[in-house]
C-alpha cells in the first residue's frame, strides 16, 4: 500500500510492513511445518528401504543355500536307493553263483568217488595215494584259512576306517549348509573377480604379489617354529624373511630360494596345538573362511594377531591388502577346479583333512595297512 501511496510517512510504512510480514508468517507457518515433517518421514522411509536393500542379498543367498542343500539331500537319497538296488542285485547273483558252485561240487565229488573206485582196483605204490590226498587237503584247508583271515582283517579295517570317517564330520548337515553358502558366494563374487584378476594382471605381477604375501607369512612361521621347538626350520624361515625383505625388494622377489633357503609348507597355531597334543576335533565349515577343524579354527585369532597387516594403522590399506591376498589365493585355485569330481563337498573335505594331516606330521605319512595282523600271514 505504501508503494502505491508515496505520501505516507516512515512510521506508517514500517507499521504496514510489519503487518504484511506477520500476515505472511501466520499464513505460511503451518504449511512449512508440514513440509518439514514430510521431509523427515521421507528420509526415514528411504533409510529403512536402504537397510532392507542391504539385507536382501543375504536373504537371497541363504535361500539359495537352502535350496541347494535340499537338492543335495534328494541326490543323496537317490544314490542311496541306487546303491541298495545294486547291493540287492549283487546278493541275488551271489546266491545263484553259490547254488551253482554247490551243484558243481556235488558233481565233482561224485566223479571223484567213481575215479577212486577205478583207481583202487589198479596196483599202486604203498603210501603214495594217501600222501597226495593229505597234501591236497592240507593245501586247500590252509588256503581257505588264509583267505578267511585276510577277509576278516580287511572287513575289520574297513569298518574301523568307516567309523573314523564318520567321527571326522559330526556336523555334516550344518557343514553342507555352510558349504553351499560359501560356494554360492564364490560362484557369484569371488570366482569372477579371480578370473578377471588373472586376465588383467601379467604373470610376473601375479608372482610378485604371491611372493610379497608369502614373505609376510614368514613371521607367523618363525613364531610357530619356535613354539614347536623346530629350531632348524625357524632359522631357515628367519633367513628367508630377512633376505627377501631387503635384497628381494620387500618380498616381491624370492631371492632366498636361490640362496639355498627353500620355502616351507607353512606353520600356524593350529599345527602348534596339534604338536602339543591337542586333538584336531571334527571337521567344520566356517562361513566366509571355508573348511577347518575345531583346533585350526581356535588357532585363527593367534594367526591374525601374528600377521604384520594386523598392525597397519590405516585400516583401508589393511583391508585392501587382505582382500588382494584372498583374491590372489583364489586365483591360484582356479586350476584345481578341473581335478574335482563326484560330490564336491566330500572331495574338498577329504583333500583338506589329508593336507592338514600332512602339515601336522611335516610330510611324514604313516601307512598302517595290515598293522597288527602280520603274524597271521607268517609261514
Amino acid at each position: 500500500m505504501w508503494l502505491l501511496n508515496p505520501g505516507l510517512g516512515n512510521d506508517s510504512k514500517l507499521t504496514l510492513q510489519s503487518r504484511w510480514c506477520s500476515i505472511v508468517a501466520t499464513h505460511f507457518k503451518r504449511p512449512l511445518f508440514q513440509i518439514q515433517v514430510q521431509k523427515q518421514t521421507l528420509k526415514m522411509f528411504l533409510k529403512t528401504r536402504f537397510r532392507l536393500l542391504l539385507i536382501l542379498p543375504w536373504i537371497l543367498l541363504f535361500a539359495a543355500c537352502a535350496s541347494n542343500s535340499e537338492k543335495e539331500q534328494v541326490q543323496q537319497q537317490q544314490t542311496a536307493s541306487e546303491l541298495a538296488q545294486s547291493n540287492s542285485v549283487e546278493a541275488s547273483e551271489q546266491t545263484t553263483t553259490s547254488e551253482s558252485d554247490s551243484q558243481r561240487s556235488a558233481v565233482d565229488a561224485f566223479d571223484d568217488s567213481a575215479l577212486d573206485k577205478t583207481e583202487s582196483s589198479e596196483p599202486l605204490l604203498e603210501g603214495t595215494g594217501a600222501d597226495e590226498g593229505f597234501d591236497d587237503n592240507f593245501d586247500d584247508s590252509f588256503a581257505d584259512s588264509v583267505d578267511e583271515g585276510f577277509e576278516d582283517s580287511f572287513d575289520e579295517g574297513f569298518e574301523d576306517g568307516f567309523e573314523n570317517e564318520i567321527t571326522k564330520d559330526n556336523f555334516e548337515s550344518f557343514n553342507r549348509a555352510m558349504f553351499s553358502f560359501n560356494m554360492t558366494l564364490d560362484r557369484w563374487f569371488f570366482r569372477p573377480l579371480a578370473v578377471g584378476y588373472t586376465k588383467i594382471a601379467p604373470q610376473p605381477v601375479e608372482t610378485g604379489i604371491g611372493n610379497f604375501f608369502s614373505n609376510l607369512r614368514e613371521i607367523r612361521n618363525v613364531i610357530n617354529d619356535v613354539l614347536q621347538w623346530k629350531w632348524k626350520q625357524a632359522g631357515n624361515d628367519t633367513g628367508r624373511f630377512l633376505l627377501n625383505s631387503t635384497v628381494g625388494l620387500v618380498g616381491f622377489l624370492d631371492v632366498a630360494k636361490h640362496a639355498g633357503l627353500p620355502e616351507s609348507d607353512g606353520e600356524d597355531f593350529g599345527q602348534t596345538l596339534a604338536v602339543w597334543g591337542v586333538p584336531q576335533g571334527p571337521y567344520i565349515v566356517v562361513p566366509f573362511l571355508g573348511p577347518h577343524t575345531v583346533t585350526s579354527g581356535v588357532g585363527l585369532p593367534a594367526d591374525w594377531v601374528s600377521h604384520p597387516l594386523w598392525y597397519v594403522e590405516n585400516k583401508y590399506v589393511a583391508y585392501g591388502a587382505v582382500g588382494l591376498d584372498m583374491l590372489h589365493t583364489r586365483s591360484e585355485l582356479l586350476a584345481a577346479e578341473e581335478l574335482m569330481s563326484g560330490d564336491t563337498y566330500i572331495f574338498i573335505r577329504d583333500a583338506y583333512l589329508q593336507r592338514r594331516e600332512f602339515l601336522i606330521n611335516d610330510g611324514i605319512v604313516e601307512d598302517d595297512f595290515g598293522s597288527g595282523d602280520d603274524e597271521e600271514f607268517d609261514f
